[in-house]
């Protein structure tokens, strides 16, 4: 069976009981969550960790796979010889990070922004398909499971609609959460171009919730969710199209949105405690060295390095690497080396971010922990 893509919004009706029931839960954990968010003292924080997990999810979804630690490395090191799959997963990061400056700059998310992620993503500037033959097809069978439009015009009045649609609040009257269902399902089923079109519609998930000001920052993922439940995403992704049941697919997205924001703010409250276990700590027991600034950089990522240290404090290099020694001394930091360059790693955020709990208590002394497998 042939879908036709129609315009949106349906025709039919999407808001059920079931739906409403489903959307207010998935509103009040969303507003928890922009709450929560909001008290972690420095946004890059947030935005440049989440990020990463969110990118290293997300580029899994297309088996696209990395380690935590080789991710990380790539970040610190430019001229370190890493995976092909972790370069792919650090530019889904700098693409979602372009993307969230863009929709907060400009308030709107245009086609010119979807080519903008979608050419970081790729490193092509190939744009929407412009030639017949794509299929999506099931990698177990080999059987063809949908196929998209196949002529360009087709698919640019398409995306004209849908961009519409996302900016445009006079065109419907559905509750955000409810559109972003619908905004992600004709996105793939447009499949604008010839690579990047699950990551670049799942990047468009997260800046919708932005612009609509749901959150304030791109901290709601739902990448580990899909990979939960991939078998029900394309499921019910065909299911629209092979009957217009819209309402499986809304609920699974909104049940989505509370899983994940439950997940996330438990992650925030994670770093949230853990930068105040540091933070008593180095204040306590090394004042002098003690600033917002060096406690920032500890942790808007795992990895650290003495140039970061120089950059982020201002400070010359002999009292950098004066302040990461101390650091490592307290068992803050442990300390590791990669050819000629030292780096350090803050072990319990990287053991938040990998395992999603911490090896200490907050109330408990900074200990020495297991390194991460390097």
């Amino acid at each position: 069976m042939n879908y036709i893509i129609k315009p949106l919004p349906p025709s039919v009706n999407v808001e059920t009981p079931e739906v409403f029931r489903n959307l207010a839960l998935a509103h009040r954990y969303l507003g928890e969550l922009k709450g929560k968010a909001a008290t972690i003292p420095n946004e890059t924080i947030l935005i440049n960790t989440l990020s990463l997990q969110e990118a290293k999810d997300s580029s899994a979804i297309e088996n696209i796979i990395t380690t935590h630690d080789e991710l990380y490395k790539t970040v610190l090191f430019e001229n370190l010889v890493i995976s092909s799959a972790a370069k792919e997963v650090s530019r889904y990061a700098e693409a979602l990070k372009l993307g969230f400056k863009l929709v907060r700059d400009e308030k709107l998310i245009t086609q010119k922004t979807l080519l903008t992620i979608q050419r970081t993503l790729e490193q092509n500037d190939a744009g929407y398909r412009r030639l017949p033959g794509t299929s999506l097809i099931n990698e177990s069978t080999g059987q063809i499971v949908y196929t998209p439009p196949q002529d360009y015009d087709t698919i640019c009045k398409l995306m004209d609609n849908l961009v519409e649609f996302i900016n445009d609040s006079s065109i419907s009257a559905l509750d955000p959460l409810i559109k972003m269902a619908l905004i992600h399902h004709q996105f793939e089923s447009i499949h604008p171009f010839y690579d990047g079109n699950g990551r670049t519609g799942r990047i468009l998930n997260i800046l919708y919730l932005v612009q609509q000001g749901l959150l304030d920052l791109p901290v709601l993922y739902l990448s580990r969710y899909i990979i939960r439940k991939k078998g029900d995403y394309y499921r019910l992704l065909q299911q629209v199209r092979d009957d217009e049941n819209w309402e499986p697919w809304i609920l699974y997205i909104l049940q989505g949105v509370q899983e994940t924001a439950r997940e996330t703010i438990q992650l925030i409250a994670g770093i949230r405690e853990l930068m105040q276990s540091y933070k008593i700590y180095i204040r306590e027991k090394l004042p002098k060295i003690y600033s917002q600034d060096l406690l920032n950089n500890l942790f808007k990522h795992p990895y650290t390095k003495i140039e970061f240290l120089m950059n982020d404090l201002g400070v010359t290099r002999i009292t950098a690497t004066r302040y990461l020694d101390t650091l490592v001394e307290n068992k803050l930091l442990s300390k590791y080396k990669i050819g000629k360059s030292n780096f350090y790693i803050n072990e319990p955020l990287f053991n938040l971010f990998r395992d999603g709990q911490t090896s200490i208590q907050p109330s408990e002394s900074i200990k020495t922990i297991n390194p991460p497998i390097v």
